[in-house]
């Protein structure tokens, strides 16, 4: 199972955990899993299209799966995906 570190904003659908696990064999595997367990929070990940939103940025271990394969990068039972919404702001 991969890690997944939950931004502040989103944790009332963790119940406030900052860290959670969820398994799947690519990031959007894990993301949809994550949603499974923690109802709504696809809601705020994923668009009406099913693709990352794009004030969301996701990373593998660092790395912005944008730069990757995006949601069929690949994803092994130690990675850490991290869920940083983006900031706003003038």
């Amino acid at each position: 199972m991969a890690t997944l570190r939950i931004p502040t904003p989103m944790r009332g659908f963790t119940g406030n955990q900052a860290e959670v696990a969820a398994p799947g064999a690519t990031v959007g595997e894990v993301l949809k899993n994550l949603d499974a367990r923690h109802p709504g929070i696809g809601g705020r990940v994923f668009d009406e299209r099913g693709a990352v939103r794009r004030y969301v940025n996701v990373f593998l271990n660092d790395e912005d799966i944008r730069a990757l394969n995006g949601l069929d990068t690949p994803v092994k039972d130690a990675d850490r995906i991290t869920l940083i919404p983006a900031m706003a702001g003038g």
